[in-house]
């Protein structure tokens, strides 16, 4: 059965009522309040005229992790804007789904950083989420079939602040800015707060090999290993956690 991404009726705004404590306190200043009413009004608006608006679950990043219990964070732009792929996390899709290029990008640089380990056939990335690694869409709605078509509504001062919150956290973390739509989000980190902040092209097969910073070669995820290990932190197990696997020659590297 395929998997309904489909965001209901009335739902999202009984969702950011749910959200933990701990996320709510960057959501309270009148901006980003304001913010997040106005975008909540315009896709409940955009529901009930019909529009078919996804993912299920805009706020699911955020669902068993609090700030302080974020050790990296990757951020996407806005969902994937097809039936069953988007859910909530950035660049994450359900394991029965066809895998997208980004992501096949994403797990072919893995396969380079861990070298002799297995890579994960599927294609949901909750097991990164429980791990603390925060997979933050920058938009976190989307309307079928189009692109972005729900950014500049107020998202991004809600996931600014969001972003702000973490990195105001005493606990350094990894930042890992893939394009320039990320890159942007570097204005929003502390001088001096000890994170760990890097950068490359976005993984997208448009971008992946060309420079400045091809993402495909950046080492991102063995970089960000050793320097949790710097820090007496468990390392992130970027392949093989509950889930099934193949071989990383099978990825043709």
């Amino acid at each position: 059965m395929a998997y309904d991404n489909r965001l209901q009726k009335n739902s999202l705004a009984e969702q950011a009522a749910r959200l933990p404590h701990a996320w709510q306190a960057a959501l309270q200043g009148p901006p980003v309040a304001r913010a997040l009413a106005d975008v909540t009004a315009y896709v409940e608006q955009r529901l009930a005229a019909g529009a078919v608006v996804y993912p299920a679950t805009p706020f699911r990043a955020l669902d068993g992790l609090s700030p302080a219990d974020v050790r990296v964070v990757i951020l996407g732009q806005d969902p994937y804007h097809g039936p069953g792929q988007a859910q909530g996390l950035a660049f994450s899709v359900p394991d029965d789904c066809k895998r997208p290029p980004s992501l096949r990008n994403i797990f072919n640089q893995i396969a380079q950083d861990c070298p002799g380990t297995a890579l994960p056939q599927g294609n949901d990335l909750s097991r990164w989420a429980r791990q603390g690694v925060l997979l933050l869409n920058t938009c976190l709605t989307v309307e079928d079939g189009q692109a972005a078509s729900h950014a500049k509504r107020g998202w991004e001062t809600v996931t600014d602040a969001l972003i702000g919150l973490v990195a105001r956290d005493p606990s350094p973390k990894a930042f890992l800015l893939w394009g320039a739509h990320a890159q942007a989000k570097q204005a929003l980190l502390p001088s001096n707060s000890g994170h760990l902040i890097l950068t490359a092209n976005h993984p997208s097969p448009l971008s992946a090999r060309r420079p400045p910073v091809p993402f495909l070669g950046c080492g991102h995820f063995a970089r960000v290993n050793a320097w949790l290990a710097g820090q007496g932190k468990t390392p992130i197990d970027w392949t093989t956690e509950n889930t099934t696997y193949i071989r990383q020659t099978e990825f043709g590297l």
